[in-house]
């Protein structure tokens, strides 16, 4: 991580947060709940899939919701364009599989039964052509029935002034996070403005960052999925599983190869 000015705001370049803070990454995250998450979808899996255990991760990070499958009893992997990450991902799941890999590009050994992408990263595809690419990348994976499920944003759906954020103390300080989409309505790409302090000792440090992502709405978002899957869109609600509303600006989707 490079030096910062104390009580700063440092803008910097393209994923450089990502790839320079990926220490934190687990305390950036620390508000989710990967069990529930991965359950949620484990059913899913039983619902609309074909019942296998063979399962990918995709932008696995360091690796929390393949450590949950493997728990439930699936041969799971990850893949990752982060080194750092995955070398986390290893420590934390030494009898999984990982390897550093575009998902818009990627390759596997044998045919699929799952593949996740779980915390909006199939926005990362960052433009319409490379989304096609990833959808066709997750298709050709799969063994048939298989299910590809991840959850999404609609860019005509979003609140630009609407951010979450959350607070963990750290032995390296009291962190409080927080992140936002925009977009600037019109285009395909929107952005998920990220931004970190750090208090210690009464010095304050803060770190902002903005990620390039692909902007589709669900209507196009199904379009591009149809060819290939039998696609239901659910509630973004791990607890239960339930039909999109069809107003809500995020969901879950759950894609069966046909």
């Amino acid at each position: 991580m490079r030096a910062l000015r104390p009580c700063a705001a440092v803008i910097m370049s393209g994923n450089a947060l990502y790839t320079d803070l990926s220490g934190y990454y687990d305390l950036m995250c620390a508000d989710i709940d990967y069990a529930a998450q991965s359950h949620c979808v484990h059913r899913l899996q039983q619902l609309f899939g074909n019942g296998g255990k063979r399962h990918l991760d995709l932008a696995c990070g360091t690796g929390p919701h393949v450590r949950h499958f493997l728990d439930a009893g699936y041969s799971s992997s990850g893949l990752d364009i982060n080194q750092p990450m995955l070398d986390r991902a290893a420590q934390r799941c030494p009898e999984a599989r990982f390897a550093r890999q575009d998902m818009c590009d990627f390759q596997v050994d044998e045919p699929l039964d799952l593949i996740t992408c779980f915390l909006y990263s199939i926005h990362y595809s960052a433009s319409i052509e490379r989304l096609k690419a990833c959808i066709a990348s997750a298709h050709g994976a799969l063994a048939v029935g298989g299910v590809f499920c991840f959850n999404a944003v609609d860019k005509q759906r979003i609140d630009n002034a609407s951010f979450v954020a959350h607070s963990v103390r750290h032995a390296e300080g009291q962190f409080r996070f927080s992140s936002g989409w925009y977009y600037r309505g019109e285009g395909e790409q929107q952005a998920l403005r990220l931004r970190i302090e750090r208090t210690l000792t009464e010095q304050t440090e803060v770190w902002h960052d903005e990620h390039p992502m692909v902007a589709v709405n669900f209507t196009e978002l199904q379009s591009l999925l149809a060819p290939y899957f039998e696609v239901q869109v659910l509630e973004h609600d791990y607890q239960r599983l339930a039909p999109w509303d069809g107003s809500s600006g995020n969901a879950l989707f759950a894609c069966t190869k046909r």
